[in-house]
């Protein structure tokens, strides 16, 4: 006679298959956020060698924004309809053929060809779209911040690693070992992750696959949704100045600062404690107790002090110590906004719903370089740093307004 199983053992079952799904796509992001800081440590030394300019490496750095800028939604559709292992294994297989190319690069021509496999490189987003899948939505939050730590991480190996191999054995070894990294995630993804991760997934699939992928009419009615639109709106505006700063940072590093690739990669790595400590440490603590508007306006006034500071710091000391405040805002500006688009939408849609967010990025790299060479050529970096002071202050009082209209008209 065959053993009867509890409905409490089944689920007992399925929690654990979904933590060990979720604990293996904390450890891609990790791995792919680390080979991303690691080409960090290529990119701009390999163009200067090239003969790039500030401007021209402005260019190079839009270029990969208009990329992806079209990629994501496309990308995150692709993933509403095939599912998270189709989506994780393009995105690491185009990284793979971008660090490829990467190596191979001894022309100016040939740094932008290596950008465009970027179409398919988003593998953070894909992680995001599994988490958001195999987690409740007042967990959600929380959850997607754990992939903040594991950014930290991946932060603080990939510029450490970067610094040391760039500077011991050269561009061309460094891209290779990107490669092979970007190698071992991919089967990582083939090994552990399902094909659908979504629980009406097997309800949907058959009429999901009916849909085209580049249907736009089904991406931009997510914005039909209530609130949507705005925090969307607000994602772009109160993002862009804060991402001019971080498409510019590798130029300030090298030009303002004066930094070597190994002082340039113990720099990052600092960065990564600050975000490990913030996604570890203090996101997780304030999302249970605060709103999600409350914890917004935080971040909001916040970055607009921090840009306040970068306005008027002269030096390496004086920019480390505006650092923390800025993964601050950073990332609970980023895990809360994404949180909220998603609750905002149908769970069938979040894949798409995360692309556009993706999108949102690669729109501030789009702009950022161009904008930010711009502003760095002709007023210095004090300049960036009093538009984000100026822009984010906006935000913080339109948000303010809005949210004691709201409280009003509920009181009455």
């Amino acid at each position: 006679m065959a053993p009867v199983v509890s409905s409490s053992q089944t689920d007992a079952a399925e929690q654990r298959k979904r933590t060990t799904v979720i604990n293996v796509v904390y450890l891609i992001a990790a791995f792919d956020i680390t080979w991303m800081f690691l080409q960090f440590s290529v990119t701009p030394y390999l163009a200067k060698k090239l003969g790039f300019d500030t401007l021209w490496f402005g260019y190079l750095q839009t270029t990969v924004g208009v990329i992806m800028l079209f990629g994501g939604p496309m990308f995150g559709r692709f993933g509403d309809l095939f599912g998270a292992r189709a989506a994780l294994s393009l995105a690491c297989s185009a990284t793979v053929v971008f660090f490829l190319l990467l190596a191979i690069a001894d022309h100016p021509a040939m740094l932008f060809i290596h950008k465009l496999p970027t179409v398919f490189m988003h593998v953070l987003p894909a992680c995001q779209m599994v988490v958001t899948d195999l987690t409740e939505p007042e967990k959600r939050a929380d959850a997607l911040s754990k992939l903040g730590l594991c950014f930290g991480v991946g932060m603080i190996a990939g510029s450490t690693l970067g610094g040391h191999l760039n500077t011991r054995y050269g561009e061309t070894f460094t891209a290779c070992f990107g490669a092979a990294g970007s190698t071992f995630s991919l089967l990582l993804v083939l090994k552990f992750i399902p094909k659908n991760t979504k629980v009406q997934a097997s309800t949907t699939t058959s009429e999901s696959k009916k849909k085209s992928i580049f249907n736009v009419g089904e991406i931009t009615r997510l914005m039909k949704f209530p609130g949507v639109a705005r925090t969307f709106i607000v994602k772009i505006v109160a993002g862009l100045p804060s991402g001019i700063f971080q498409v510019m940072f590798s130029i300030i590093a090298l030009e303002f600062f004066k930094l070597t690739p190994e002082e340039n990669g113990y720099l990052m790595a600092y960065f990564g404690i600050g975000q490990m400590v913030i996604q570890g440490g203090v996101i997780g603590r304030l999302t249970p107790r605060f709103s999600d508007h409350s914890l917004l306006l935080l971040s909001i006034a916040v970055s607009s002090l921090v840009g306040l500071a970068q306005a008027y710091m002269q030096n390496v000391f004086q920019f480390c110590l505006t650092v923390m405040p800025m993964m601050f805002s950073l990332s609970v500006f980023n895990v809360i906004t994404d949180s909220m688009l998603t609750k905002g939408v149908p769970s069938s849609d979040t894949g798409t719903m995360l692309g556009l967010c993706a999108s949102v990025q690669s729109l501030l790299r789009t702009v950022g370089p161009t904008a930010g060479g711009f502003l760095y050529v002709n007023y210095g970096i004090s300049s960036i740093g009093m538009i984000q002071c100026v822009v984010n202050m906006a935000v913080f009082v339109y948000l303010l307004q809005r949210g004691r209209e709201k409280t009003t008209e509920q009181t009455k």
